[in-house]
């Protein structure tokens, strides 16, 4: 009569082990990613609502741009929290991921042209400019 040893090899257990390993760094680089694309995307919904504000709320009451976006006041329309990038910084703060540039403006800082614009982890800088 045969006897059978019950239980894993050594060589079973490290295979085990690497493959669990191997997964677990896969997961890790895939969720980063991910959470890079959801910053993104919170980026770019952030620009857009800037930009639907400046264009039907802003520009239709008062016929021009305003300079700068100095607080969410200007911008009244949208929620604040916008303003404020996925790291935690201000659209009016150096160093944000946001940015707002207005163009040809005259000496009472009414503007006829600005560009907003985001910089991105994933994918190239998102950019909106006026319509008008």
């Amino acid at each position: 009569m045969k006897t059978t040893k019950k239980g894993f090899t050594v060589l079973e257990i490290i295979i085990c082990i690497a493959l669990v390993a191997t997964f677990t760094v896969l997961f890790f680089f895939q969720k980063r990613d991910i959470d890079k694309m959801n910053r993104d995307e919170q980026r770019k919904t952030a620009i857009n609502a800037m930009f639907y504000a400046l264009e039907e709320g802003f520009y239709e009451e008062n016929g021009y741009y305003p300079e700068s976006i100095e607080n969410a006041e200007t911008l009244h329309w949208i929620d604040p929290n916008l303003f404020t990038d996925p790291t935690g910084i201000n659209l009016w703060q150096e160093g944000g991921n946001y940015s707002y540039e207005a163009e040809n403006c005259d000496e009472d800082n009414r503007c006829k042209k600005y560009t907003l614009r985001s910089v991105m982890e994933k994918e190239e800088d998102y950019i909106k400019t006026s319509r008008h």
